[in-house]
């Protein structure tokens, strides 16, 4: 794999590697037992704790909230995509030949392998060499100070406990195929609608109403 020899890695067990970038709809069209989740699984808590660590040493003053907050934006999907996209990973994604994924489907799939590499390089190097890796694939972003993700609820949440205002948030509408759902959900502030949001999920659906409601509270 070139990736590894750009990054000088000699892998010990190639397999690890192999499976990271098995998609489960090739998995199951070729027979395997394994496909790239489990990895997906582990690397998404190294992953955590490198990027965890690097903030809490970063600055001393950032209190428990503040850390929450910016690890969410170096670690949620659009970060991971860019991770994955900017080291060429899509490209060495197996996917099967049956029904095509949607693009919501694919780049959720780019943004999982970075996880499951990171899986892969953990268990065949140990975290010496992951933290190594990441301090030239993860931490250049983190240093720059780049935005992948802007939490539009937590502020919402904070202006409004500062106002004594309640906050919830209603689904307004679900439509689409069970693999490719549309939610429209509202920003309700003290039994009033202040803005509505529409995402591929609930939660991203609650983020774009949260930041039209910002505009208008």
């Amino acid at each position: 794999m070139q990736l590894l020899k750009k990054f000088s890695i000699n892998p010990i067990n190639n397999h690890l590697y192999e499976l990271a970038f098995l998609h489960e709809s090739y998995s199951n069209e070729h027979g395997l037992s394994e496909c790239y989740e489990r990895l997906e699984f582990l690397g998404d808590t190294v992953l955590d704790l490198v990027v965890s660590e690097f903030l809490y040493n970063m600055d001393s003053n950032l209190n428990e909230g503040q850390l929450t907050r910016m690890r969410s934006n170096y670690v949620c999907k659009k970060a991971l995509y860019a991770y994955s996209k900017e080291l060429g990973l899509d490209q060495y994604i197996k996917l099967g030949a049956g029904p095509e994924l949607t693009r919501r489907e694919i780049d959720s799939v780019i943004s999982d392998v970075f996880e499951s590499f990171i899986g892969a390089l953990y268990l065949d190097q140990g975290l010496d060499i992951v933290k190594e890796f990441l301090s030239k694939t993860v931490i250049p972003h983190i240093n720059n100070r780049d935005i992948f993700f802007y939490d539009y609820k937590s502020e919402l949440k904070q202006l409004c406990d500062h106002d004594c205002l309640d906050i919830a948030y209603e689904l307004i509408k679900e439509e689409g195929e069970p693999h490719n759902k549309k939610f429209t959900m509202a920003a309700i502030i003290n039994g009033k609608n202040y803005g509505t949001g529409c995402g591929g999920s609930k939660k991203e659906a609650e983020q774009n109403a949260a930041k039209i409601a910002l505009g208008r509270v």
